[in-house]
């Protein structure tokens, strides 16, 4: 009979075309991420229009999907660790597209609010394990980047959400945008459900489950027996950890990582969605049309997709520290640049040029957060650390709205961009209090020896 120890044999191992389809089917859900951030600030100057509002007067709206997702970060990264990452990330997105859909049905604001609250709640939980299962399905060597390639879907959704309302709110009306944005994931939800497996190092904590898992080691490439019995060493190397324990993030091994990471998203998700909710807002009232507001939010967009993506290569190979600290330091320097610059609808090239450079920045910090908070917190309270530094990320997310309306009715367009290099200066000193940053691949194996319950 022969024993195999899975995180070893993972962490070690080949990185397969079904991994990579795996990591392929995770991305598609965060996808919704983006998504549903972007609906409603896209939709924005459509509905001050519409229903004779001020922008103001959405702020509550736009605060309460963030505030949804925070409580469901909570629940769904509980619900991750104790019965499974895949059941809690197929009832997030099925939970989110259904309300979503409930949100084309509206005539006011407080029914929008309250919405908004309820799809936030649905897809809350879908981030943490949507992270979490995209770590443990790769190699430790690939996981910097595999958790990156999935998290780089929340400004890849947020494009998909502004070029869908450029083209589908001037032609159809805002409700189509997000009937459009429910119908979406039921759909994507029915893949999931077909190609997702559970993720190996949960099923090696249960021995009922262990035939499952062979299939999907088997798939993985592992040539396993149908005897074989199974174990996660550097899982029992975490002594005292219990499963899917909340306490176990403030214990004074992890205190330290667990409050800097908290703070790191909090200011993080602050400063990116200062940029994604008021940015349309923010053009249309210098004077540009609704499709040229989009447009800028689309630029922040691809800049951030585009920054994601070389920042999870860069991280890789020089580690975390170096590359989020010095992406947070440049994004520093082009926020004070852009807040000497004028709006102007007529000559905006190089408006548009500076969204695409910055967003990628801040967007590029934000993904990357995610890899660094699945390499910090072992598998048993992995869900667990992911969600609960995401929820605390989701206040910030939801204070987004009043500190970007604030900044705007304070300080213009200057005061704005100045409240992006205030938050992303206060990013730079949480980062570099992290003690667990992904090291340099040359020492990835290294670190593995020093710290094994890191991984």
């Amino acid at each position: 009979m022969k024993t195999v120890d899975v995180g070893h044999e993972i962490d070690e191992g080949r990185w397969t075309g079904y991994q990579k389809l795996l990591v392929f089917g995770t991305a598609l859900a965060i996808i919704l991420d983006g998504v549903d951030n972007q609906l409603l600030p896209n939709t924005i100057p459509t509905l001050i229009k519409e229903w004779g509002q001020p922008r103001a007067a959405f702020t509550n709206a736009q605060s309460s999907g963030p505030w949804g997702m925070m409580i469901g970060g909570l629940i769904g990264g509980a619900i991750g660790d104790r019965f499974g990452r895949r059941p809690a990330l197929l009832l997030s997105v099925v939970t989110f597209a259904l309300v979503t859909i409930a949100i084309s049905f509206v005539n006011s604001l407080e029914a929008l609010l309250v919405l908004r609250f309820l799809a936030g709640v649905g897809l809350g939980g879908a981030m943490p394990n949507a992270a979490t299962l995209a770590s443990e399905y790769v190699p430790r060597r690939q996981r910097p980047s595999a958790v990156t390639m999935t998290i780089v879907c929340i400004p890849l959704g947020g494009f998909v959400a502004a070029e869908l309302a450029a083209r589908v709110i001037p032609a159809f009306g805002w409700r189509s945008l997000f009937l459009i944005g429910g119908i979406i994931p039921l759909v994507l939800a029915v893949v999931l459900w077909m190609v997702l497996p559970e993720s190996p190092r949960f099923l090696a904590r249960r021995k009922e489950r262990w035939p499952e898992l062979t299939r999907v080691m088997r798939r993985i490439g592992h040539n396993v027996p149908d005897d074989v019995q199974y174990m996660d060493a550097a899982a029992d190397a975490a002594r005292g950890v219990r499963k899917g324990s909340m306490g176990e993030l403030f214990a004074p091994v992890y205190l330290r990582d667990t409050l800097a990471l908290c703070a790191s998203f909090f200011f993080c998700l602050m400063v990116n969605y200062v940029a994604i909710q008021w940015v349309p807002a923010m053009l249309a009232g210098g004077g540009f049309t609704q499709p040229a507001a989009n447009r800028g939010l689309t630029m922040v967009n691809i800049g951030g997709v585009l920054g994601a993506l070389a920042g999870g290569f860069i991280i890789q190979r020089l580690g975390s520290r170096l590359t989020m600290l010095s992406m947070s330091a440049v994004a520093v320097v082009c926020s004070l640049a852009m807040a000497g610059m004028k709006l102007d609808p007529t000559d905006a090239g190089a408006l548009m040029a500076m969204f695409l450079i910055t967003g990628g920045l801040l967007n590029a910090v934000q993904t990357t957060m995610y890899a660094l908070a699945a390499h910090v917190f072992p598998t048993e309270i992995r869900s667990t650390g992911v969600g609960t530094a995401v929820a605390v990320g989701r206040v910030g997310n939801a204070m987004a709205a009043y500190v970007g309306s604030y900044a705007l009715d304070r300080g213009g367009s200057a005061g704005y961009f100045t409240s992006w290099a205030i938050l992303m200066a206060l990013v730079f000193v949480a980062l570099a209090l992290v003690m667990r940053h992904v090291p340099r691949t040359s020492s990835v194996q290294g670190a593995a020896v020093a710290a094994p319950a890191s991984h």
